[in-house]
């Protein structure tokens, strides 16, 4: 007997699969200007990264031709794009070491403290937000509202800063930056428990100043389904309040909450440039911040497509979650 593919099964496809070319171009947009900016910004880095040294000419010109810089604009553009394929970055101008090699190191490190902290402020964020909208108006949802909004309005870096000085400067219960302690020669738990100590402070600075968008995002979501009929209908039938909460209105809710986390989710390579360099935590917001200072242009370009992909592949998640929680979405 033969099956056909139901017509839901089919608009999903097309959803998903428009989708993931929308993605692919925008992907292949990234490319060609992550070349272009870089080129307009940084014209000569070689005689910029030597301005004001007493470098002899002929250095200079050594360093262009091995990095390809004497080639036509065509024909670094092609070089760049069959060595990105390839995941070849090119040389750091800092470290003379490839630009692949330095991202790979410091991948563990931003994944450990802004993945920690994404999921840590989406969690207690949406809870917060579900607490706050269902007692609205109550000093639970003043309390929440405002206690939130008061970290999210902080600069990253300017909270973090107060952390360090309270916590770490004038108490001295956490180290002021870095992984691990200098010198260690710890290994197994005692290194394990070594980061942890050095992670708390950089991880409650990015925890508290995220907080306060997942909690006003949920509470605003929420609220706006508290009022549909199919809740009246629930609490008709003698389903215990915390019941129609959690299995009625909440999953209705999240589906901003799915996108605002998928985009945040994004940007866990990218790291946090300010809160990094803050802690000395050798993320790559660091490794980004130390770039800049150079500046070091294959290491931004680098950066910078590796950032963006992160937040492209993300938000296609994000799109194709949207298709199979709330079929509507693939009629948009």
């Amino acid at each position: 007997m033969l099956t056909t593919e139901q017509p839901e099964s089919r608009g999903r496809t097309r959803f998903i699969l428009k989708k993931m070319l929308g993605s692919l171009l925008t992907l292949v947009f990234v490319l060609v200007f992550n070349f272009v900016l870089f080129r307009i910004v940084q014209s000569d880095p070689i005689g910029s990264l030597f301005r004001g040294r007493n470098v002899p000419a002929a250095k200079i010109a050594d360093l262009r031709t091995a990095f390809g810089l004497d080639e036509s604009l065509w024909v670094q553009f092609w070089a760049y794009v069959r060595q990105t394929f390839q995941l070849n970055f090119g040389i750091s101008y800092q470290s003379r070491q490839p630009v692949w090699n330095e991202i790979v190191s410091a991948i563990p490190a931003t994944v450990a403290l802004v993945g920690i902290s994404a999921v840590l402020s989406a969690l207690i964020g949406t809870v917060g937000g579900v607490i706050a909208a269902w007692r609205r108006n109550t000093w639970k949802d003043h309390a929440i509202t405002s206690g939130t909004m008061v970290f999210y309005s902080m600069p990253d870096f300017w909270l973090g800063m107060i952390l360090l000085v309270g916590f770490a400067v004038v108490l001295g219960w956490f180290p002021v930056g870095g992984m691990t302690d200098a010198g260690t020669s710890a290994t197994g738990v005692a290194l394990l428990l070594d980061r942890i100590h050095h992670i708390f402070l950089p991880a409650l600075t990015l925890t508290l100043a995220y907080l306060g968008e997942y909690a006003l995002v949920t509470r605003s979501s929420l609220l706006d389904v508290m009022g549909e009929d199919y809740l009246t209908v629930a609490r008709a039938k003698g389903l215990r309040d915390v019941v129609v909460r959690n299995k009625h209105a909440v999953p209705n809710a999240l589906l901003p909450v799915v996108t605002l986390t998928a985009i945040n989710f994004g940007f866990v390579l990218s790291g946090a440039i300010a809160v990094e360099a803050v802690f000395s935590w050798p993320g790559l917001g660091k490794a980004t911040a130390d770039a800049i200072r150079g500046p070091d242009l294959p290491m931004l370009q680098g950066l910078f497509l590796l950032f963006s992909a992160a937040v492209i592949f993300f938000n296609l998640l994000a799109d194709i979650a949207y298709a199979w929680l709330d079929p509507r979405v693939e009629g948009a």
